[in-house]
């Protein structure tokens, strides 16, 4: 299983969803254009688009507003980036320096917005208001799980609930409105939009829990950042938070330390506290369990390639190194 085939049934697609990205990035500021194809060149997995094209498939939905709507998802995607990585303060991303790095704060922040309005331009043209309202919502969603991160860093009070609250909102709900999408481009039944609406809710918590495993234990040429970031940045994410609430009383100084204090001094030290509290397999564990929901939430669906792949997305989700 590699990420390629299982997107392979929207292949086509997604080159299509890449050539509208590149011509609504368009425009006559030259920064614009400018910081616009750094990120068009910096890549991505668009996996948020594919994931609605997906959906869309899978409910035999072949419209052409699916392209747009897959474009928009990207564009708020890559606008929510721009902005964490100026707030994290952020130099490397998918190997390469982040746009803050490459072009300051103000240009990352201003093109962000760029982005945030095109997609709503974007989106008026669908002229859906099913689509323009669930689109609105998860942006303001996304916007509020922000603050609620920045409220809790470098707070070692923290509690896997709250953690769990900000992934929903910060990271989940972009992928539960891209799938809910799908549905809604198809005029589904209301079951079968719920369903793929709880399907993208779980992966995408479940690719954000393995992001945090990966930021202590992956490899960082492939996964494209520093390992230490969440650290450095004192967020209390899932691996730090199972370590102080299990570990004797040592690690859970050392782990409590290094969440206020952030920075990369105490990584190896806060490494070795997650190990031996198995903090690591824990939060996987809790990723195998929004996979399977993930998968069970798609038990109405059809059989078809489409679905399949839906499937497999949810299991690469825990198993990737990426």
């Amino acid at each position: 299983m590699t990420f390629q085939s299982m997107l392979a049934p929207v292949a086509e697609d997604m080159r299509r969803v890449d050539e509208l990205i590149a011509a609504r990035l368009e425009s006559d500021v030259a920064l614009v254009r400018k910081v616009a194809e750094y990120l068009v060149a910096a890549g991505g997995k668009r996996l948020r688009p594919a994931l609605l094209l997906l959906a869309c498939g899978a409910l035999g939905y072949r419209g052409e507003a699916r392209l747009t709507a897959a474009a928009v998802i990207e564009f708020i995607h890559t606008a929510t980036l721009l902005h964490d990585d100026v707030v994290d303060e952020s130099r490397l991303r998918r190997r390469a320096p982040t746009a803050n790095a490459a072009f300051g704060n103000a240009a990352s922040v201003l093109v962000g917005d760029f982005l945030y309005s095109r997609s709503f331009q974007m989106m008026v043209q669908l002229d859906d208001m099913r689509v323009m309202r669930a689109l609105a919502d998860a942006t303001n969603i996304i916007a509020a799980g922000e603050v609620l991160q920045l409220m809790g860093s470098h707070d070692p009070q923290v509690d896997e609930a709250r953690y769990l609250e900000v992934i929903r909102r910060k990271t989940a709900k972009l992928f539960e409105a891209a799938a809910r999408l799908g549905a809604v481009l198809a005029r589904s039944a209301p079951e079968l939009e719920d369903g793929l609406a709880r399907y993208g809710a779980h992966v995408g918590t479940a690719f954000q829990l393995i992001d945090d495993v990966l930021d202590y234990s992956g490899d960082e040429a492939a996964i494209g950042k520093h390992l230490g970031d969440d650290l450095a940045e004192g967020k209390p994410t899932l691996p730090l938070i199972h370590a102080l609430r299990s570990g004797d009383a040592t690690e859970q100084a050392v782990v409590r330390q290094a969440i206020v204090a952030g920075g990369r001094a105490d990584f190896g030290a806060v490494l070795g506290a997650i190990r031996r509290c198995g903090s690591l397999e824990y939060a996987r564990s809790a990723a195998r369990r929004e996979a399977a929901a993930a998968a069970a939430a798609l038990e109405p669906l059809p059989p078809s390639d489409f679905k399949r792949s839906l499937l497999e997305l949810a299991s690469f989700s825990v198993v990737r190194q990426t």
